[in-house]
């Protein structure tokens, strides 16, 4: 599978080794999952980066090569490297504060055999007992004719190559909103288009939670209602929508909350009716509107996820339960509609504005476009399509 970074990958393989890159490139099973997991490199902030798994393949070559094993040839006698030092240098990395030890202990070796169920080999050795880890050599060394290629150095340039690529690109939208806000300010229709593009259908679901977060909280606030303990002490609230942390967190179902309604939302992008009927039951049936990434007709999903409830319960009060549950759904058109009324109004720059802000949380860069920290995201080992 050939993507936009796969010439940069074989143009690193050749620059170490002139008028091999091709060749090592297709008869190295690490550079083939390295191919899979750098597709998002060239296709702006939008695609989902892949970090956690590679972190893990680079800290233990990262060790490798410390040691000197390409050059001693004595790898197989090595202790191991510990666990500890190995997770605190994964956070060390750009983009990589946040991650957990799921990577080098399961996720990388699992998904590689997803990728290549016929090679008997897993990148990642262990020692549960002793917590100890090794890269598996046999993969790092690519054999053509009577030569061996140790592509530890090579893995380690790639990786490097595409946080930087990724790095620049999470810059570069962030540069691309302060101007459009800028433009917004100054009347150019430019930059309502833009927030438009961002809760299309084809765009990644991060940028769609944040951009729809953003058209939705400038909305609520326009809304007032009267609360107080006592009939002479009423006031009037604004409702307030507050984001509850960066998207694929393991919220329990909760991605915005209203306050002082205490309303609860979740962001998705799949119409199967368990992920819906999941949520549900994380929160205890506990009312919860859905945002959903499509163009569908709201009475035709409230439709599709009754008969789904029917065919999985069969018990009307059952089905009953869940679909009151369902407090609100609001679709892309829905999002449109909210979002042309506030820029009738001239609010683009307001919703700009919270866009960059949950941007920079997310995409993890501060004031001067540099990142700072890392995606927290534990379904990164998920294909980012």
């Amino acid at each position: 599978m050939n993507h936009s970074f796969t010439p940069n990958i074989i143009e690193q393989i050749e620059s170490e080794f002139p008028t091999m890159g091709k060749t090592i490139f297709e008869l190295s099973p690490l550079f083939q999952y390295i191919n899979k997991k750098t597709r998002s490199a060239n296709r702006g902030s939008k695609s989902r980066s892949s970090f956690a798994n590679l972190y893990a393949l680079y800290v233990l070559i990262e060790d490798y090569i410390a040691k000197s094993f390409p050059t001693s040839g004595a790898y197989s006698d090595y202790e191991g490297a510990d666990f500890s030092p190995l997770l605190a240098r994964m956070r060390e990395l750009p983009f990589g504060s946040k991650l957990q030890n799921h990577a080098l202990n399961s996720r990388a070796n699992d998904e590689f055999h997803k990728y290549f169920p016929e090679d008997e080999r897993r990148p990642i050795l262990r020692n549960v007992a002793t917590r100890k880890y090794w890269i598996n050599e046999a993969l790092l060394v690519v054999a053509i004719g009577n030569i061996s290629y140790n592509l530890a150095d090579c893995i380690l340039n790639t990786i490097n190559l595409y946080v930087t690529t990724k790095r620049e690109s999470f810059s570069q939208f962030i540069d691309d909103c302060e101007k459009l806000k800028k433009a917004s300010e100054e009347g150019d229709g430019t930059a309502s288009d833009f927030v438009r593009s961002l809760i299309a259908p084809e765009r990644d679901a991060r940028l769609f939670e944040i951009a729809s977060y953003s058209i939705l909280k400038a909305h609520y606030v326009d809304e007032i209602i009267f609360i107080g303990w006592q009939r002479d002490a009423i006031r009037e609230e604004p409702l307030c929508l507050y984001k509850t942390g960066r998207t694929n967190a393991n919220d329990g179902g909760i991605d915005f909350v209203m306050t002082p309604l205490g309303r609860f939302f979740q962001v998705t992008e799949t119409l199967d009716v368990k992920k819906y009927f999941l949520d549900i039951d994380k929160i205890e049936k506990f009312p919860i509107s859905f945002v959903i990434k499509t163009l569908m007709d709201v009475s035709e999903i409230r439709a599709r996820l009754e008969l789904g409830a029917l065919e999985q319960y069969g018990v009307r009060d059952v089905v009953n339960k869940y679909m009151n549950a369902i407090d609100e759904i609001i679709t892309i058109p829905r999002l449109l509609e909210i979002f042309d009324a506030l820029v009738t109004k001239g609010r683009t720059a307001e919703v700009l504005d919270e866009i960059i802000r949950w941007s920079k949380v997310e995409f993890n860069i501060d004031d001067q476009g540099v990142s700072v920290d890392s995606v927290a995201d534990e379904d990164e080992d998920a294909d980012e399509e």
